[in-house]
This record gives structure tokens, sequence and C-alpha cells, in this order.
């Protein structure tokens, strides 16, 4: 009992490590997106999606599992790339024109969007805690903007538009991930992105430096190595114990902006971020005791990445052994509030 304790403790140890690492990473991947200055976005988004292909490409090549790459649902598969596009690039030009605190702050509004729209689209029933948690959310959105007294630029759109797209993203994800194999829900958004942003950029295309093309393949790159670690993470341990820590970002967010761009940290930006912070917590904390579904545990990265977003192991597991088609998908509407306690390699 007691090695099956420190096996377990070991396990958790293993995987919030790894989350840390994967979220350090991605806002690392987000300061170097900043960084880039005189750059249309849609470029950006090409070059960097298109220096992920590798990796990518690499890991699914020496991967010997069986899969298709046919949709079995394309017209909801189709929704999601959209979103997916839409995400992508307003998170560009979020991080290019918002200070990085304001922007995750704004980000991070994803988890009430998701259950605000999976009352409508789901049937999902939302009770006192999570009406809380919305509120206490869209208290810190505004505590953030200051609309009386900042200016509300349209990089601060970019980052509410980005949000938006993720937690529409993410209830199409919850409808469809029982069905589609995790192959499939990363490599044709990766594939829209490549083709929605070069054909804008053959219109409008500016000569890179160098430098630049450097800093878009770093891009790249770690954002397919964070999202490895992430995945593994959540197959480390169980869901409760790594949604929590994408909250970290907001630390490296202060950290690279003061330390990159000059971002000064003002009272209401960080007293707006505890208030958001408390409220994505409030949401996980309430899921992790409800028999309902899991719109927030559920969502394996409420941030958007330059790369393919983080989807757990539960989709592959129905490709793996028909023995489990029985069990919920961790993408399931229907999942229940146990599931979120069970580890990735067990559902």
């Amino acid at each position: 009992m007691k090695t099956d304790s420190g096996s377990h403790s070991i396990s958790i140890m293993r995987g919030v490590g790894l989350s840390l690492v994967g979220f350090a990473l991605f806002s690392l991947h987000d300061a170097l997106i900043k960084s880039i200055e005189g750059v249309p976005v849609y470029q950006s988004v090409f070059f960097v999606v298109l220096f992920s292909f590798v990796p990518f490409v690499v890991i699914l090549a020496m991967s010997s599992q069986e899969r298709s790459l046919r949709p079995n649902l394309p017209g909801l598969v189709a929704l999601r790339c959209l979103f997916t596009v839409g995400s992508l690039l307003s998170v560009f030009y979020a991080f290019s024109n918002v200070p990085m605190a304001q922007a995750y702050s704004l980000l991070f509004s994803a988890p009430l969007l998701i259950t605000l729209l999976s009352i409508p689209i789901l049937g999902e029933r939302v009770r006192f805690v999570r009406w809380i948690a919305i509120l206490l959310g869209m208290g810190g959105i505004v505590i953030v903007l200051q609309p009386a007294s900042v200016p509300f630029s349209a990089g601060h759109v970019a980052a509410l538009t980005a949000a938006f797209c993720v937690a529409c993203s993410s209830v199409v994800t919850r409808k469809i991930g029982s069905r589609e194999h995790s192959a499939t829900l990363l490599l044709y958004p990766m594939l829209v992105n490549v083709l929605v942003s070069g054909v804008l950029t053959m219109f409008d295309y500016q000569p890179l430096p160098g430098d630049v093309l450097l800093k878009m393949c770093g891009i790249g790159l770690l954002s397919v190595l964070a999202q490895i670690l992430i995945i593994n993470a959540y197959r480390a341990c169980e869901a409760q114990y790594i949604a929590p820590m994408q909250y970290s970002q907001m630390l490296w967010a202060i950290f690279y902006g003061g330390l990159f761009f000059n971002e000064a940290i003002n009272s209401n930006v960080l007293l707006g971020s505890v208030v958001i912070v408390a409220s994505g917590l409030l949401f996980i904390w309430r899921e992790l005791i409800a028999s309902v579904s899991q719109p927030v545990l559920r969502t394996r990265n409420l941030r958007v990445a330059g790369g393919p977003q983080a989807i757990s192991a539960e989709s592959d597991v129905k490709g793996m052994s028909s023995k489990t088609a029985h069990q919920p998908s961790g993408s399931d509407a229907g999942a229940s509030g146990s599931d979120s306690t069970k580890s990735a390699n067990g559902k």
C-alpha cells in the first residue's frame, strides 16, 4: 500500500514538473512572438506553423500506433479548424500589441466562456458555484481593462477574441473528441492555418531577416515541445494536479514583460489577474466535486500555441483498443465528475 502511495506521489510530482516546464516554454514562445516587430501577423503565423510541422511530422512518423487521419465528422472538424485559425491569428496580434500580463489575464477568461457556451450548445446546467466563478471572472476582466480610464485597444479585442475562439474550439472538441483520433485533431488545424495564412502572405509578403526567421523557427519548435510535455504531464497524473499549473504563465508574463519589454505591472492588472486566476481555480475545484460534465478540466490547454493544441490521450484509447469503447472519452460531453480524477492512462 505504501509502495502504491509512493508511486502515485512520484507520478504527481512528475506530472506537475512536466506541466510547469511546458507552460514555461509556452511563455517563452509568447515572448518570442512579442519580440517580432514589423511583420504582418498572418506572415508570422504562416512561418511559425510551417516550422512546427517538422517536429510534428517526425513524431507522427516515429509512432508505431496505427491511425487513420480521415475525419469521421468532417463538418465539425472543419468548424474547429476555423476557430483555431481565428484564435491563432488573434493571439499573435494580442501578444504583439498588448503587455504580456494583460494578454494572459484576458486569455484566461476562456474557462468562463466555455462554461457559458456549454449551456446552449451542450445543454449543461450551471449551478450556483459556477455562476459565482463566472461573475468573478467577468469582474476580473473589468478590473484589468478599466474601461472608464484605459483606452480599449484592438489588442484587447484580439485577446478576448482569442479566448472566445479557444472556448468555441474546446466545446466543439468535447462533442467530437470521442470519435476523432488526436492526430486528426492536431493535423487539420495546422494544415488550415498554413493554407489561410499562406494565402494572405502571398498578397503582402515582406522579406524577413535571418534573426526573425530563426525566432519563428524557435517559436514553432517550442510550441511542439511544450505540447508534448503537457500531454505527457496529463498522462502521468490526474488532471486536477495539472490544470491549475497553467496559471504559472502569469508569473512568467510578468518576468518576461519586465525583463525584455520594460512593461510595468499596474496594480489594476495585478489585482484583475488574481481575480481571474481565482475564478479559474474555482471552476477547477467545483468540477472536481461535481458529478457533471467537465468543461474546464477536459480542456487540456486553455491558451493557444503556434503549433498543435494539446489533446489528451483519451481519444487515442478508442483507436488502440475496442475494450475501452464503453468508457467515456476525455472530450465527451457526458463525462462524469469522477473521471476527472483518473489518470489518462486509465481512462
